[in-house]
C-alpha cells in the first residue's frame, strides 16, 4: 500500500509542478486573467487564474497511472460488487461538466446560477453513477433506512455544498489549496486509520500531491491564482473522495469526521449564507459577494496576508488533527487537544497586539522597497514615528506604486 501512496502523491506532484507554468502562459492567451475591479479583492495586480486545470491534470494522470497498475497486478477489481469503475467514470464525467462550466467562468465571468446550475448537473451524474451517502447508524437511535431519493438528496446537498464552501474561502494567495491540501493529508490518515476502501486512499493522496505541486505557484506572493475551475475541483472531489472514504462502515463518528476535517470551508460558507440573508433580505443576496468572510476578518485585525493564510493553515490543521484523535484516541483526548490549542492561540495574539508594530518592518513584494516606521518616507510626505497601519488606504510604495495590500512584514 506504501509504495502506492508514494507513487500516487509523487506522480501527482510532478505534473501538476511542470505543468503549472503551461497554465500560466494559456491564461494570458485565453483571457483568464482576474484583474482587480474593487475593494473586495486582496489583490492589486492583474494575475493569471487558470491554475486549475494543472491540479486536474495531476491528479487524474496519478489516479489512472495508478488503476492501470493496480488492475494489472491484481490488487484492486474495479468491477467486482463495489462497482468503483462505474463510479469512477461518473467521477470524471462530474469534473468535466464542471471543468468546462468553471472555465468559462475563468475565462469570460458567468452568472452565479449558470456555476450552480453546472455544480448540480455534476452532482447528479455522481449520483447517477452510483456514488452516495448510504443509511448512517446513530447510537441509541434507530434511523429508518434511507430510501434511494433521500440519499441522493442529502448526496447532492453534500456535493454541492463542500464545492462551494472551498470555492468561497479562495480568497488569498494560496488559501484553497493550501487548505484542501491539509484537508487532504488529515483524511488519508483517517482512511488508514479506518480501514477504508483503496480506491479512496489512492484518490486522497493524488489530490494532495497535486496540490503541494501547484502551491510553489500560488502561495504569497502568487504566479497565478488556482481559478474557479480550480477551486470548484477541489470542493468537488474532496467532497466525492470523502464519501467514498467513509463507505465502508457508516457510524456516527466516522461520518462527522470529514466534516469536522473540512470545518473551516464550511464555517465560513455557513456563516456567509446567514450574514448575506440579514444583510440583503432576500435570496439574491446569498449570491453577491462581500468582504467578510473568515480571511478578510483576519487581516482586518492587522495581520498580513502571508501571516492570515499561515494561521488558517494552523487552524484547519488543528481541524484535521482533532478529527484524527477522535477517532483514533477518543472524545476526551481530541477535546484536551482543542484546548491547548485554544490557549495557543489567545497567548499568541495576545503577544502579537502587544509587540504589534513596534519594530516592524514591511516590504513590497513587487519591487522589495523596505518601509521603516522609525524613519518613514519624508519624500513621500510620510513622518518618522509612523506605524505602516496609520499610513493613508490610499498609500502607494514610492517606488513602484503599488498599494498597501501588496506589502508584507519583512522577516
Amino acid at each position: 500500500m506504501w509504495g502506492n501512496i508514494a507513487i500516487a502523491f509523487l506522480l501527482a506532484f510532478i505534473v501538476a509542478f511542470m505543468a503549472t507554468p503551461y497554465t500560466i502562459k494559456i491564461a494570458e492567451k485565453v483571457g483568464a486573467v482576474d484583474v482587480p475591479k474593487d475593494k473586495r479583492r486582496m489583490h492589486k495586480k492583474a494575475m493569471p487564474r487558470f491554475g486549475g486545470p494543472a491540479v486536474i491534470l495531476g491528479f487524474l494522470v496519478s489516479v489512472i497511472y495508478l488503476l492501470i497498475v493496480m488492475s494489472i497486478e491484481g490488487s484492486i477489481n474495479l468491477f467486482d460488487y463495489n462497482n468503483y469503475g462505474k463510479k469512477l467514470v461518473g467521477f470524471l464525467l462530474g469534473i468535466i461538466v464542471l471543468s468546462i462550466i468553471c472555465a468559462l467562468d475563468d475565462i469570460k465571468t458567468i452568472k452565479p446560477k449558470f456555476k450552480l446550475i453546472g455544480q448540480l448537473i455534476a452532482a447528479i451524474i455522481v449520483v447517477s453513477f452510483g456514488i452516495r451517502i448510504d443509511d448512517i447508524t446513530l447510537p441509541f437511535f434507530n434511523i429508518p433506512e434511507l430510501g434511494e431519493i433521500v440519499q441522493a438528496i442529502i448526496t447532492i446537498i453534500w456535493i454541492v455544498g463542500i464545492t462551494n464552501a472551498i470555492n468561497l474561502i479562495d480568497g488569498l494567495d494560496g488559501l484553497s489549496s493550501g487548505i484542501t491540501a491539509i484537508s487532504s493529508i488529515s483524511l488519508l490518515i483517517i482512511f488508514i486509520l479506518n480501514g477504508s476502501p483503496y480506491i479512496a486512499v489512492v484518490l486522497i493522496t493524488a489530490l494532495a500531491g497535486a496540490l503541494v505541486g501547484f502551491l510553489p505557484f500560488n502561495f504569497s506572493p502568487a504566479k497565478t491564482f488556482i481559478g474557479d475551475t480550480g477551486s470548484n475541483f477541489l470542493g468537488f472531489a474532496t467532497s466525492i473522495i470523502s464519501i467514498l472514504g467513509v463507505a465502508k462502515t457508516y457510524t456516527a463518528v466516522v461520518i462527522v469526521l470529514p466534516v469536522i476535517v473540512l470545518g473551516l470551508p464550511i464555517f465560513d460558507t455557513i456563516w456567509a449564507i446567514i450574514r448575506r440573508l440579514i444583510k440583503g433580505k432576500s435570496i439574491k443576496a446569498v449570491f453577491k459577494a462581500d468582504k467578510g468572510h473568515l480571511h478578510h476578518r483576519v487581516v482586518k485585525l492587522g495581520f498580513s496576508q502571508k501571516q492570515a493564510v499561515l494561521i488558517l493553515y494552523g487552524m484547519s490543521a488543528s481541524l484535521g488533527l482533532f478529527a484524527i484523535i477522535l477517532f483514533d484516541s477518543g472524545i476526551w483526548k481530541a477535546l484536551s487537544f482543542l484546548l491547548m490549542v485554544i490557549v495557543a492561540i489567545s497567548l499568541g495574539y495576545k503577544n502579537f497586539i502587544r509587540t504589534k508594530g513596534t519594530n516592524e518592518r514591511f516590504e513590497c513584494v513587487e519591487c522589495k522597497y523596505i518601509y521603516n516606521p522609525k524613519f518613514g518616507n519624508e519624500k513621500a510626505g510620510v513622518k518618522p514615528g509612523t506605524p505602516f497601519d496609520d499610513l493613508p488606504d490610499d498609500w502607494v510604495c514610492p517606488v513602484c506604486g503599488e498599494g498597501k495590500d501588496m506589502f508584507e512584514i519583512h522577516e
